[in-house]
């Protein structure tokens, strides 16, 4: 192999990689708090994500995950609206 077919393969190679690795990293942008009621508890959490609703999302699912117990509760709690939210740009 020629050395400069060797170098732009290894040129490659590295540019795929960091492209990969940029590309996987999430992108947080959103942050939101919200709480949620649900068999008379009410619990806290913050979620962060790309844009609200995953950040919405994210703070609800771990809401859910201290106040649900079995699939059918899960999915319960996760249909849930939130008793308060608040989103904001992430710092």
């Amino acid at each position: 192999m020629k050395r400069t077919t060797r170098w732009a393969v290894i040129a490659g190679v590295i540019g795929l990689v960091g492209y990969v690795i940029y590309g996987s990293m999430a992108r947080v942008e959103r942050q939101c708090e919200l709480c949620v009621e649900f068999n008379g508890q009410t619990v806290c959490r913050s979620g962060a994500g790309a844009t609200d609703e995953e950040a919405r999302q994210a703070a609800q699912t771990a809401a859910c995950a201290m106040l649900a117990f079995g699939m059918a509760q899960s999915i319960q709690c996760d249909r849930t609206v939130p008793k308060t939210q608040r989103c904001t740009a992430s710092s």
